[in-house]
């Protein structure tokens, strides 16, 4: 016996051990995913990932390898030395990392499945993918249950075609889908050769995934840049082949996909051809013609990038403006400006937000209306908690409803849903009705621009009239046509099982869910009865003990009694014994039996006419679909408003509502501006300052001080105001007012990309040539330790340079950090450029390593700072004593070196004058220095148009010289009173002479 059970152990084990062989086979004869894809396997109750999605997963999701297990050999080219690995992951656990991969580490995704009818060998089947810009084939996974709105926006896909010509440029074809909103686009422009206003649009529509042509002779330069510009941005790129970049057929597709009855060919946006070959790679890759729910679903609009201000991903980054998808910032929902202003009630909410925040607009009609929305949620306190916490907190995303509504996956569930939303209209009607009363502080609405009719009205009368029209109208009119919904609903649906969480059709909605309902309702009596019955036969209903009536998995209704209890039971053959347990004797009779099977015969039958009820209800819910994306946009709207009015009031100093100007009016000036996201940190008593970028007189400001003194800090902090201000919300200041930007540009901070080829130096320099092609007068740049990647005199040379083309040919408004303290000198020659610098107090102490103690205290002030004080710093940092004594000593040996080069040059005549008088009366001097010698040139060049000095006259050169030394002494004894009033010429003639 025990040689026949080893026998039976080990044919068990040969037999799993074949088993694991073959899925092996199966999965190294699949071809090895693509670069940045993880291969998913569908097991019916788990999935399995191997080979490198196995390692990838267990290392990035799991952070562990004790999760992995090894089956069959080693593979042949050793690349799986312990044999293949696996990972194990439950549906749960599936889910959350497909949302991860797919919208936070950018990968694509493929699952199979094993084909049916495989027997012992393993099939496989690719059966969905999905990419971050597709996500169409998972939303069943990616949106149920919670998390549905970790999205912060909807994925959208890109197709872009590049056509460059000598005479118009390089000419930009895009297409975009979001297939969650069922919205094409299509745009075309000419760009810049490094196509910063394409990264602009992927900025402002915050692209996942863009679709590329390949490279050909004719483009592959323009390919390759626009390949590396979207890599930069983070974004994932697909080649495609060029067949699917043909318009032939698009218009028919079109005709397919579109609402209404409209032909394509007759929409304005079929004229751009480029983008419309775009649009027919999109069509292609997101195979939107093979699913019928598609057709007639889309919406196509053309998107103008002047619509909004520009930004580029240096200035997402560097403004934090969305949370790091990295995750290093941790769990603070603070270190983004998203995060520190989402106080949305809704997804949809969250997401339109997100969209503000990407998209600012230059439109000042339409910040103002926002700004007065923001300001009266804000006046009126008791009217904005009754609107986040009675209505605003209750309004699902639907949105995500209409989508399952239109691919008829929905549930009853979601129709009522739907409809406790649409109960609350009314209430929300009346409330934003009525809910408006006079603010404490009256703040005038009619500025200039806003029109006569403004004028003469009440604060109360000016906000109840926007309210009434961005969000009562429309409201009005969604509660009116959802009033048929919300009778269908309380006519079919059992409302009263809601409370069990039971969604089902009244029974009394149909005659046969009647009728089955009564039937049901008799075998409960009849279940009862029995109960009854052989509770007395058994005497429990006398001696107080209780006999278990209970639905079992297996058996049904049927009884149960303890085992001590089990010997009451003499009549072996009325009694039928189930199962004989620890917990208990389970048994039935030959009455309950049949009972039993008529409940389930009937409980089936009415679940099955339940559900083809229930098929038709949903079936109306959808016909509501567009009134209900509709309400969605209004509702984010009044969301978003809320959360920026609430965010404005949690302020540590509660935020201030800015003036701003029409575009090229007006200056920025800032007064006690603060960082959002750092007053608000823990233990930070922020240090506000002003800033005053002030159209030809401080346009252009040059920032210096130590290291860690808060440069950059005050420079990020402008820009981020002036976002705040062109998105309607109001700014962390005292007083703000602010001309409208066309693009906030800038470059802070570039890291290397050693895989892509970038080094830190070039990425800076690619940013910055973006900047100088790109800013116009209208723009706000900012620019942070630029030329640091490079050696001193060539990083200063290019800061030079690029500071001197801004503040004299592009007229940009400018706030530029260095640690090159000569570029300061820019001032003396551009009376538009001023010097800033930050304050830090320095005090001579012997104690310390480096003889002086610095204090920083974070204020930004006029004139310029010569030290940077980066070896204070570091010891503040508690770098090691001996490395700062080093430090220091090198420093000390440097400035040694440097102060012996100066003697010479001194010597030689070729060095500046140092001099201790004030910057004013150098400048000063400098100035009337500047006008002597343009007085001199000017009397000479007029000479020699009057003919004096030509070639060929008969007077050679030295006598030209000597002519023009007499008219320098001529014009010297006219000026010499006033260049000898000045104390700084007078210096420089004393140490010249």
């Amino acid at each position: 016996m025990p040689a026949l059970q080893y026998s039976k152990e080990k044919k068990k084990d040969a037999t799993a051990s074949d088993q694991d062989l073959s899925l092996v086979s199966s999965i190294r004869k699949l071809s090895p995913p693509s670069e940045g894809t993880i291969r998913l396997f569908d097991r019916t109750d788990y999935y399995q990932a191997f080979s490198s999605s196995a390692l990838f997963i267990a290392t990035h999701h799991f952070k562990t390898s004790t999760v992995l297990k090894y089956f069959g050999n080693p593979s042949p080219s050793h690349s799986e030395p312990l044999g293949l690995p696996s990972v194990t992951l439950s549906h749960a656990v599936a889910t959350s990392f497909l949302r991860d991969a797919l919208t936070t580490k950018q990968l694509r995704i493929e699952i199979y499945s094993q084909e049916k009818g495989g027997g012992t060998s393993y099939k496989w089947k690719l059966i969905k993918e999905a990419s971050p810009g597709n996500l169409s084939q998972v939303e069943d996974l990616l949106f149920s249950g919670s998390g549905a709105a970790e999205l912060l926006q909807n994925p959208v896909i890109m197709a872009i075609r590049v056509k460059p010509s000598e005479k118009t440029g390089t000419t930009v074809g895009v297409a975009f889908a979001d297939t969650s909103a069922f919205e094409l686009g299509v745009s075309e422009f000419n760009d810049t050769d490094l196509f910063s206003n394409t990264e602009s649009l992927l900025i402002q529509l915050g692209v996942k995934e863009v679709l590329i042509t390949p490279e050909d002779k004719s483009n592959s330069y323009d390919l390759q840049k626009l390949k590396q510009l979207i890599e930069r941005c983070n974004i994932v790129v697909t080649e495609r082949k060029k067949s699917d970049f043909n318009h032939k057929d698009v218009e028919q597709d079109l005709n397919r996909l579109l609402r209404g009855n409209l032909q394509a060919s007759t929409l304005p946006e079929f004229d751009q051809t480029l983008a419309l070959s775009s649009l027919s790679a999109l069509i292609s890759y997101l195979s939107l013609l093979s699913s019928p729910h598609n057709f007639g679903a889309f919406s196509l609009k053309n998107h103008d990038l002047s619509m909004y201000m520009k930004l580029d991903a240096s200035a997402l980054r560097a403004l934090n403006l969305m949370p790091d998808p990295s995750g290093l910032s941790g769990s603070n929902k603070n270190s983004s400006v998203f995060g520190l202003l989402n106080r949305c009630k809704t997804a949809q909410g969250t997401r339109t937000l997100a969209m503000f925040l990407k998209q600012p607009l230059i439109n000042l009609h339409l910040i103002r209306q926002r700004q007065e929305l923001v300001h009266c949620l804000m006046e009126n306190s008791e009217f904005r908690q009754t609107l986040l916490d009675t209505y605003l907190r209750f309004f699902p995303d639907f949105h995500r409803i209409s989508k399952r509504f239109q691919k008829q996956n929905a549930s009853l569930e979601d129709v009522v849903r739907v409809y406790q939303a649409v109960v609350l209209l009314p209430g929300l009607v009346t409330l934003l009705e009525n809910g408006v009363v006079e603010g404490d502080e009256e703040v005038e609405m009619g500025e200039e621009g806003e029109g006569e009719e403004a004028e003469g009205k009440s604060q109360k009368e000016k906000w109840k009239d926007l309210v009434e029209e961005l969000w009562l109208n429309k409201l009005r009119e969604f509660t009116e046509s959802l009033s048929t919904y919300q009778q269908m609903v309380e006519t079919t649906i059992d409302l009263s099982e809601l409370s069990n969480h039971n969604y089902v059709i009244k029974p009394e909605f149909d005659d046969s869910l009647v009728n089955l309902k009564d039937k049901l309702e008799t075998i409960r009596d009849g279940l009862d009865e029995v109960h009854q019955e052989v509770a007395e036969d058994l005497g429990f209903e006398t001696d107080g003990k209780v006999l278990h009536f209970e639905v079992n998995s297996l058996f049904g209704y049927c009884f149960r009694l303890t085992r001590k209890e089990a010997a009451a039971i003499k009549n072996k053959k009325r009694y039928i014994e189930l199962k004989n347990q620890t917990n208990g004797v389970h048994f039935t009779t030959k009455r309950l039996k049949e009972l039993v099977e008529e409940h389930r015969d009937v409980t089936k039958e009415y679940e099955k006419k339940q559900s083809s009820l229930v098929k038709e209800v949903i079936g109306i819910a959808s016909s509501y679909c567009e009134v209900l994306e509709t309400l969605n946009h209004v509702i984010a709207h009044i969301d978003v408003i809320a959360a920026l009015a609430t965010s404005a009031l949690a302020a540590p100093i509660p935020y201030i509502k800015p003036t701003v100007f029409e575009q090229g009016q007006g200056s920025l000036n800032l007064e006690e501006a603060r960082h959002p996201c750092l007053e608000v940190q823990e233990g930070i008593n922020f240090i506000s300052n002003d800033c005053n970028l002030e159209r030809d007189v401080s346009e252009f400001s040059i920032i210096t001080g130590p290291n860690a003194g808060g440069k950059s800090v005050f420079i990020r902090q402008t820009a981020l105001i002036a976002l705040l201000a062109q998105i309607g919300s109001f700014v962390p200041c005292s007083s703000a007012s602010l001309p409208i930007f066309d693009s906030i540009l800038c470059r802070v901070g570039a890291g290397d990309s050693q895989l892509k080829g970038v080094s830190t130096f070039m990425s800076e320099m690619l940013e910055t040539s973006a900047i100088l092609k790109t800013a116009t007068k209208d723009s706000l740049v900012v620019i942070d330790e630029l030329g640091r990647g490079t050696s001193t005199y060539d990083g200063f040379g290019l800061a030079w340079a690029i500071s001197e083309h801004l503040s004299t040919v592009t007229r940009a408004s400018v706030l530029f950090a260095t640690h090159f303290h000569e570029l300061t000198a820019l001032a003396q020659t551009v009376p538009h450029v001023k010097n800033l610098h930050v304050v830090a107090h320095v005090e001579e102490k012997k104690d310390s390593l480096t003889g002086k103690e610095i204090t920083l205290l974070y204020k930004v002030a006029q004139g310029i700072c010569d030290q940077s004080f980066g070896i204070h710093v570091a010891q503040l940092a508690n770098f090691p004593e001996e490395v700062v004594k080093l430090a220091q000593r090198k420093a000390d040996d440097l400035e040694d070196f440097g102060q012996e080069d100066e003697e010479e040059n001194q010597e030689s005549g070729e060095a500046l004058m140092k001099t201790t008088l004030p910057s004013s009366i150098i400048a000063e001097g400098t100035s009337l220095v500047e006008q002597f010698l343009s007085d001199w040139v000017s009397r000479t060049s007029t000479g020699a148009e009057n003919g004096e000095g030509e070639a060929g006259d008969g007077k050679g050169d030295d006598e030209v010289l000597e002519k023009e030394l007499e008219g320098l002494k001529e014009v010297y004894e006219e000026w010499k009173e006033r260049l000898e009033g000045s104390q700084w010429v007078r210096e420089v003639l004393s140490k010249t002479a």
